[in-house]
């Protein structure tokens, strides 16, 4: 195993449970490739998180020495593909992919879900793992054994249980629980893990999206759902994406692990 800082790739890192996932893995010691698309989506109604967000957690985590910022859209090859190269060129390998980018559209039943909202959601939430998947796991299982390599994907609730006016957004989680338990399956002969963390409603813009969706007056009244009468903050999930990515973590693989205030164990 290599002696160097361990090295990761983040999408999703401009804000919420991507960015708190690069602070906790700073504080760990990690280098960090953090990327995100820093611009507003046409297809969403929510607003994105932009440059000045990503340049603010880079600097959380440590500045060019430690981390380097990259914009870049998971709908993108060649900017995932860029990404990882980064991470090789500047930081001298990849141990670990962590993906979490994601995107919430809905409103309609399934039958009557827009060619757009279909496609962003299926685009955005399980070919963007795919590609991260793509771009990195060459690398990763390249770095001599042994290997401490990972690859974590955020999922959802939503890729667990059907729900109702999400039927694009949830088949897309869906599809990248069985991504994961698939890459699981065909990494393990490497000495590489992947996981997934399914997070339950967790505050954020894409919350109060999912309230609107619904006509809630807040996002607050999705505390209904869970036993836990609280909602999700973003460092919850993050800290076990951290752990996931870390040694402790290396018999687990194939995972799909709830921080979802018992949402799905109801």
């Amino acid at each position: 195993m290599s002696t160097r800082a361990p090295v990761a790739v983040v999408t999703g890192a401009g804000r919420g449970i991507g960015a708190a996932t690069a602070r906790r893995l700073h504080r760990l010691g990690w280098n960090l490739v953090l990327v995100d698309r820093c611009a507003d989506d046409p297809s969403l109604t929510y607003p994105l998180s932009t440059r000045d967000d990503l340049q603010s957690v880079a600097a959380d985590c440590g500045g060019p020495q430690r981390c380097q910022p990259v914009v870049g859209d998971v709908r993108s090859q060649a900017d995932l593909d860029k990404a990882v190269a980064v991470a090789v060129e500047r930081f001298d390998g990849l141990d670990a992919a962590v993906s979490v980018a994601g995107a919430i559209a809905g409103g309609s039943e399934g039958w009557n879900t827009s060619e757009d909202v279909w496609t962003a959601m299926l685009s955005v939430n399980l070919e963007g793992p795919w590609r991260l998947a793509k771009a990195a796991l060459p690398a990763i299982i390249s770095e001599p054994e042994p290997r401490r390599g990972r690859f974590v994907a955020v999922a959802s609730a939503a890729g667990t249980v059907g729900m109702p006016l999400l039927s694009a957004y949830s088949a897309a989680k869906h599809g990248l629980i069985g991504l994961v338990r698939s890459l699981a399956a065909e990494l393990a002969p490497y000495g590489v893990t992947a996981n997934a963390v399914a997070p339950g409603s967790t505050s954020g813009p894409m919350l109060d999206a999912s309230a609107s969706i619904y006509g809630l007056a807040s996002p607050e009244e999705f505390v209904q759902h869970h036993m836990l009468a609280r909602l999700i903050e973003a460092d919850e999930p993050a800290a076990l994406i951290a752990w996931l990515c870390g040694t402790d973590s290396g018999a687990l693989t194939g995972a799909v692990l709830a921080v979802d205030a018992g949402m799905t164990a109801k």
